[in-house]
């Protein structure tokens, strides 16, 4: 079960040749640069595209293709920017998409033990499959690039609080059987915490024009 949060902080591959003579020989502050250019970029031309095929395209690619290029882009960027609440989005989609099963029952514990509107605010059905939540973070992603931004990052900051819930439930339940999995789901609970509070950050910078 640890290993889909591992893969929440690295890139899976090295990336080819030529990306490292555009990236890998700047410094720190031309990488932040580019990360930030990129995501202004793609998220202004996701906008401008009344018909949705690009919307399309930047949900679909991380599926189709993994998260290699986008890591190389995004991975390092600050918590509270929009390439890091980018990146935190397609880190959202690769785990219920290569873990669906273990995902959905986090979720579905998450919103039985969690006495907030989280489980409403976020939208899943009520139990939700692994194929509803793919669903459903695709939903938020169409809501990042064509929708209202900021509802999107308060979308993806309640699912990963009902995750969240869920884990640190599930690790309270295996703390005296299974010691070793209760300190794995403590460690995917105390993630997705953070992420949900990195979005929540991000979304209200985005109402004051302060996410960038």
């Amino acid at each position: 079960m640890d290993r889909v949060p591992e893969q929440f902080h690295r890139p899976i591959r090295r990336p080819p040749a030529a990306f490292d003579n555009i990236v890998g020989a700047v410094d720190p502050a031309e990488q932040s640069r580019i990360a930030h250019a990129t995501a202004s970029a793609l998220l202004d031309r996701a906008r401008k595209d009344a018909s949705g095929e690009t919307t399309e395209r930047l949900i679909a690619f991380a599926a189709e293709h993994g998260i290699d290029e986008i890591a190389e882009l995004w991975a390092h960027s600050p918590a509270r920017s929009l390439p890091g609440a980018l990146w935190r989005l397609y880190l959202l989609q690769l785990a219920i998409r290569d873990d669906g099963a273990t995902t959905a029952l986090l979720y579905e514990r998450g919103r039985v033990e969690l006495r907030t509107a989280d489980a409403v605010i976020a939208g899943a059905p009520a139990p939700a499959s692994p194929e509803e939540l793919v669903a459903l973070v695709d939903t938020i992603l169409r809501g990042v690039f064509q929708g209202d931004f900021a509802i999107a990052l308060d979308r993806a900051a309640a699912y990963c609080r009902v995750q969240a819930s869920g884990a640190t439930h599930l690790a309270d339940d295996y703390e005296a059987s299974e010691p070793q999995r209760a300190s794995d789901f403590t460690r995917r609970a105390l993630r997705l915490s953070g992420y949900a509070t990195d979005l929540s950050d991000s979304s209200a910078a985005w109402r004051i024009g302060a996410l960038s």
